[in-house]
Formats: C-alpha cells, sequence, structure tokens
C-alpha cells in the first residue's frame, strides 16, 4: 500500500531554519505529483507548495522565497527547506502524492519559538 512518512520538524527559533523530507513507499513515485500542506491550531490545513512530476513548482505566496521544494526520485523522496521560520510557519506539515487520488502522510511538527 501506499505510505508517506515525514520527517524532520522540530523545534526551532525564529529566522532558523528547517529540513523536512518525506519518503513514499508503495507507489511510483517518479509519475507522482508531490506537494506540502499545513495545518494551524484551530485553522484549516492549507497549501504550501508543489512540485510536478517534471519539476515545475509553485508556492503560496506567505512561503515564497524562504521554502523550497525539492524532489530526488531515486529516493521516492519529497523535500522542503524552510529557511527565515517565522512564528506563523508553527503547523503540523503534511505531505501528498497525487496519483488519481490523494495520499497523504502523517504529518510532522515544526514549531517556531519568537
Amino acid at each position: 500500500q501506499v505510505q508517506l512518512v515525514e520527517s524532520g520538524g522540530g523545534l526551532v527559533q525564529a529566522g532558523g531554519s528547517l529540513r523536512l523530507s518525506c519518503v513514499t513507499s508503495g507507489m511510483d513515485f517518479s509519475l507522482a505529483a508531490m506537494a506540502w500542506y499545513r495545518q494551524a491550531p484551530g485553522k484549516q490545513r492549507e497549501f504550501v507548495t508543489r512540485i510536478t512530476r517534471r519539476g515545475n513548482k509553485n508556492y503560496a505566496s506567505s512561503v515564497k522565497g524562504r521554502f523550497t521544494i525539492s524532489r530526488d526520485n531515486a529516493k521516492n523522496t519529497v523535500y522542503l527547506q524552510m529557511n527565515s521560520l517565522k512564528p506563523e510557519d508553527t503547523a503540523v506539515y503534511y505531505c501528498s502524492a497525487d496519483l488519481e487520488r490523494l495520499y497523504w502522510g502523517q504529518g510532522t511538527q515544526v514549531t517556531v519559538s519568537s
């Protein structure tokens, strides 16, 4: 079955950096568009960034210029490099795979202290 496992979250001070990873299995990773979403307490899940199977990327305006999505098809992994983190980036971060339907990971907590 398809599995997505996120890692790399944690506690960081404002202005710091984190790199999230999402390792997938049970699917043809090279065919999937991959994305990151986040959900802050009391808020709806929101789109962060997406990368197509051809490597085209788009970002939410709130993270553009600070976050970078990338993928390694040989490792079936998508990454999210987060720089210049702000307290408002605090959320559970989820990766998703778009392969005729959406698959989700379990999420990883990112907490940015001021």
